[in-house]
């Protein structure tokens, strides 16, 4: 079925921008330009996030001397985002279309008042006719702030701008049912929500980027969860996207099917906070119970039965079930010397609002 789309995320791989030696694909980049063009054109806003800056930039020198990992992104990141950029801007310039860079880490995410610049900056950017190109900002983001790969990325980029789908190319036509260079391997076209696809993921991951398909398949899922259509497909192929969007049908793609109950943009941010998490709250059998419900419930202190971590108003905290299982992120409302006064008594203030509340 088609839908009408306005507002896409488009990511792009290192795997699908750079050549087996790591320089530049010059080629297949024109060819995606050419195509967001064209969508361009037509009334579609892109957010395209494009990897390929250290890739990039590795192929455009060689260290003087042995550098670490974190060194060594950080110096061929600065070098190959410049010539990533120029190139982009460059190609859009053919169709008079204006490309804004907009350079994030992971940490820009953590409080609500930096999402939310970075949500104006895009939507300004959008409302003036101008494609924002995002990438990691890999010169000063060190391991353990550093997303996963930009898969992760453009979830949270999608989730925060509303875009109606979230377009993931890699080098390979999507999820197949068996091990993808198999000739009896098969796309899996459609995957419904609460799919089990614990038996046709691999594990390995692409020669230039940091991540797998395990990671494409979890993020897909999370953004699928938020309302938002999710797409694998091979970018490597003529036409893919617009094919895709105009004529998605025929095209051989994953197709992750949205929830129908899309989420809040409050909750879109909480769902994707989960790395910033200040504690826990661990709740007794009864309240577990409750929010695992379909009633729309807010975690009272009675509830409650342990505080872990230290933290303020406002932080992010994980809900433990009473077994010990993660099944939610939440907006604390107390600080953890609050919660732990609190904890267990009834007729209290709320600790996590229902409207700030994420159940995974």
């Amino acid at each position: 079925m088609k839908q009408q789309l306005t507002r896409i995320a488009i990511k792009v791989g290192s795997n699908v921008l750079t050549r087996p030696d790591g320089t530049l694909d010059v080629t297949r980049m024109s060819a995606l330009v050419d195509q967001i063009a064209t969508l361009h054109q037509n009334g579609v806003e892109v957010i395209l996030i494009s990897s390929g800056a250290v890739a990039s930039g590795r192929s455009e020198m060689n260290a003087q001397r042995k550098l670490d990992s974190v060194d060594q992104r950080q110096l061929f990141s600065a070098i190959g985002q410049v010539k990533l950029i120029n190139r982009y801007y460059e190609l859009f310039r053919d169709y008079n279309i204006h490309v804004g860079q907009v350079l994030t880490t992971k940490e820009s995410f953590s409080t609500r008042r930096h999402y939310l610049n970075q949500k104006n900056c895009m939507t300004v950017m959008l409302e003036s006719g101008v494609i924002p190109i995002v990438n990691e900002n890999d010169t000063i983001s060190v391991t353990e702030l550093m997303f996963t790969d930009n898969d992760e990325l453009s979830g949270l980029i999608a989730s925060m701008m509303d875009a109606q789908a979230l377009i993931i190319l890699s080098n390979i036509d999507g999820i197949f049912d068996g091990p993808p260079a198999e000739p009896t391997s098969r796309v899996i076209r459609e995957i419904e929500q609460g799919k089990d696809l614990s038996d046709y993921i691999q594990t390995t991951r692409s020669s230039f980027g940091r991540g797998g398909m395990l990671t494409k398949t979890n993020i897909a899922r999370k953004v699928a969860d938020e309302g938002i259509t999710v797409i694998i497909a091979n970018g490597k192929k003529e036409n893919i996207l617009t094919d895709l969007v105009f004529r998605p049908d025929d095209t051989l793609c994953t197709r992750f099917i949205p929830s129908a109950t899309p989420v809040s943009s409050i909750k879109k941010w909480i769902a994707h906070s989960d790395g910033f998490a200040k504690g826990e709250l661990h709740l007794n059998e009864c309240v577990t119970k409750v929010l695992n419900s379909d009633k729309a419930a807010s975690i009272l202190p009675v509830g409650v039965v342990g505080i872990v971590g230290d933290f303020e108003k406002d932080d992010i905290v994980r809900i433990i079930d009473h077994e010990g299982n993660a099944i939610g992120i939440g907006k604390i409302n107390c600080d953890s010397a609050q919660a732990r006064t609190n904890m267990g008594q009834h007729g209290k203030k709320v600790m996590v609002h229902y409207d700030y509340l994420y159940m995974e």
